[in-house]
């Protein structure tokens, strides 16, 4: 068995075994100890190293060699060492480092939060509100593309992708055969499929829960509603594809589904399935099993309380458990009287159509009460 090393990253020790990552290490520690990361996923063989975004300062080197590295290194591409200490969030170095790579990831990512369907867990959406900076110091025009159908499922917005290869190395590993990849190079450089193929194999569409961004985002519901306004559960079925766990996350609005995905973990990756691998999901499960009826509900999903998507999260809260009154009763000591139906009054929304069942995006006639 190999000895473990012991590491110290913001004054905080732990023992880890050798071959560990400053990423990993960091990662057992948790919180703001743990760099932010864009390209890394620990469920992808051969991921990290390119968005520089998990930047850390080594102020000593190891027992043997106390010397500090010189520059600051990708904590996901280099291994502890017994002895090492490290600087992470406490670093000054680290702070205006990442805001670089920040501003750098938004040189050509557009404005577009207000109509992207990844706003309010974006991992960039995050980065820039803890690094960024206001405004650009840029004055030559963003690179612009239109936008791409690379499948029946799946969508394709090069403007907001910033080349974690996330998707690149997911298709590799889990599909049969990639149809999409890095085309060109250098500022020319883009995510594409080779003339015009379509993704549709069984596991493509865990191309979109590895995004960060808004680059992939999934037909089925995008522009059908915002995260914050629905309310993650989490949901398991028997799949007949013995590669899929069939365990989920299901994102309802009443008793509506709206979208399916792959449940995730704290560091926004696809989490471990009950049978120890990971929870990849197939098509099948994504996409067409979009009734209540179809899934055995297991709960309310835990979300982080920093989370926007915790403003719809019901699970802990006053009124939710058995036998309490409800926050409104509780603080006027009776029922609250309502006056109107706010559906007659708006003329919105209407109770007999289904908005997640529309195909393709809903737009305002959908709306409309008839």
């Amino acid at each position: 068995m190999a000895d473990n090393f012991k590491v110290t990253i913001d004054n905080i020790t732990i023992e880890v075994p050798a071959g560990t990552t400053i990423l990993q290490a960091a990662r057992q520690i948790g919180g703001e100890v743990a760099p932010p990361t864009m390209c890394y996923y620990s469920k992808l063989e051969g991921s990290g190293g390119k968005c520089r975004t998990c930047l850390v300062e080594v102020s000593k080197g190891s027992e043997k060699d106390p010397r500090p590295m010189p520059k600051l290194v990708a904590s996901c591409r280099t291994t502890v060492m017994d002895g090492m200490e490290v600087r992470s969030c406490t670093s000054e170095r680290v702070r205006d480092a990442r805001a670089g790579v920040t501003e750098f990831l938004l040189l050509n990512h557009p404005l577009d939060c207000p109509v992207c369907d990844q706003a309010g867990e974006c991992h960039l959406q995050d980065l820039s509100y803890e690094h960024g900076r206001e405004g650009t110091r840029t004055e030559f025009t963003r690179r612009t593309f239109e936008p791409e159908d690379i499948g029946p499922y799946i969508q394709l917005h090069m403007n907001r992708c910033i080349l974690c290869y996330r998707c690149v190395y997911t298709a590799e590993q889990l599909t049969q055969q990639r149809e999409h990849g890095v085309l060109d190079r250098g500022d020319h450089a883009r995510i594409s499929t080779c003339i015009s193929k379509a993704l549709t194999n069984d596991f493509i569409g865990n191309v979109i829960d590895v995004c960060p961004v808004g680059a992939l985002t999934d037909k089925t519901f995008r522009f059908k509603n915002r995260v914050w306004f629905t309310k993650p559960v989490d949901a398991h079925r028997s799949c007949s594809n013995p590669q899929c766990c069939g365990e989920v996350r299901l994102w309802m609005r009443g008793e509506e589904v709206y979208r399916v995905t792959a449940r995730k973990d704290e560091w926004g990756e696809v989490a471990t399935a009950s049978n120890g691998e990971t929870g990849w999901i197939c098509n099948e499960c994504r996409f067409e099993k979009k009734q209540v009826s179809d899934w055995v509900i297991e709960g309310p999903t835990v979300v982080n309380r920093h989370s926007v998507i915790s403003q719809g999260q019901y699970a802990g809260n006053v009124g939710t458990r058995p036998g309490q009154p409800t926050l409104i009763e509780a603080i006027m000591g009776r029922k609250p009287k309502y006056l109107l139906d706010i559906h007659e009054v708006s003329g919105v929304n209407p109770q007999d159509k289904e908005f997640s069942r529309i195909p393709g995006p809903a737009h305002s006639d959908d709306f409309d009460k008839k």
